[in-house]
């Protein structure tokens, strides 16, 4: 037998590695057209800023896989289970799999790594779905159980109906770090998983860093900015001062800044040298040959000495 999640798999006689017995992500659905519900422009963006400003000290690009809204699936004894995270992120697993293809989902008992943080977006009619126990009105209520969808497939039984998103953050993939941000109303909730239970976690109201995971030494914070031509406020990454973790376009530039700057730098080195020189009494042709001076910067020596 294999142990996964509690739960027992029947296997051969000598057994065999998971990745070999239970389905891959070529065997499994990448998309459920019956699930309601369908991401709008900011379940879009949202999750492109979070991922294209994420730097982790501890771990190469390669070493870590983000995504968002792709199927995770979680339990082999129901493995057309799943949830659709607004977005994600695994640590310790190679940014391609098995380091040559595309993700068409993220099936845990191939990847041997549970995702790590989870952040989901609220939308109207989502709350209590992404809250569980949290929701105001549950009342302290554990999270119940999704609709079943009907019939079979694949020789599963979908009569059998999974548990909630919330339930299967907590208890089944055991998610370090749950953040769930309502941008109507601009609340940024935060949720720990300490011992067996999720326990919320103070959000900081001063200055940009609002959370801090330390397990990855990232924080999170709120952020008042233009991304894709949209100026609100946005979920970003930041570090444990606040300072934002910049985007590939951000870095480009700062690049091309710290290179122009560099540039004006020895330019204006070089004319005052050029004018020391001159006040030595040596003549402009010698100045200018030893300092290999371009015409432009002789006329610029010459104009400061007038």
């Amino acid at each position: 037998m294999i142990l996964t999640k509690g739960r027992s798999v029947p296997q051969s006689d000598p057994p065999k590695s998971p990745r070999e017995t239970l389905p891959t992500m070529y065997d499994l659905p990448s998309e459920f057209p019956e699930e309601p519900g369908l991401p709008d422009e900011y379940h879009d963006l949202q999750p492109q800023l979070l991922s294209r400003t994420l730097a982790l000290a501890n771990y190469q690009r390669g070493e870590w896989f983000a995504a968002s809204d792709l199927n995770v699936y979680y339990d082999v004894q129901h493995p057309l289970w799943h949830k659709r995270p607004d977005w994600f992120l695994a640590v310790g697993v190679p940014r391609l799999y098995d380091g040559k293809d595309l993700r068409r989902s993220y099936v845990v008992w191939q990847e041997g790594r549970d995702p790590n943080v989870v952040v989901e977006f609220l939308s109207p009619g989502t709350e209590q779905a992404d809250l569980g126990r949290f929701f105001e009105g549950a009342g302290g209520s554990e999270p119940g159980f999704e609709e079943p969808l009907s019939g079979e497939v694949n020789g599963e039984n979908l009569d059998v109906p999974p548990p909630g998103k919330f339930a299967v953050y907590e208890r089944y993939l055991r998610v370090p770090y749950y953040v769930v941000y309502n941008r109507y109303a601009n609340i940024l909730r935060f949720f720990q998983l300490v011992g067996d239970n999720y326990q919320e976690q103070p959000v900081l109201q001063e200055g940009n860093l609002k959370l801090w995971l330390p397990r990855l030494a990232v924080g999170l914070g709120l952020w008042q900015g233009e991304f894709e031509g949209i100026s609100r406020q946005w979920l970003r990454w930041c570090d444990q001062d606040g300072n934002w973790l910049l985007l590939d376009t951000e870095q480009e530039q700062l690049a091309k800044e710290q290179e122009q700057l560099a540039k004006e730098q020895a330019q204006a080195q070089v004319l005052q040298a050029a004018q020391r020189l001159l006040a030595t009494g040596m003549a402009m042709g010698e100045v200018a040959a030893l300092l290999g001076l371009t015409d432009e910067q002789v006329k610029q020596v010459t104009e400061q000495r007038d």
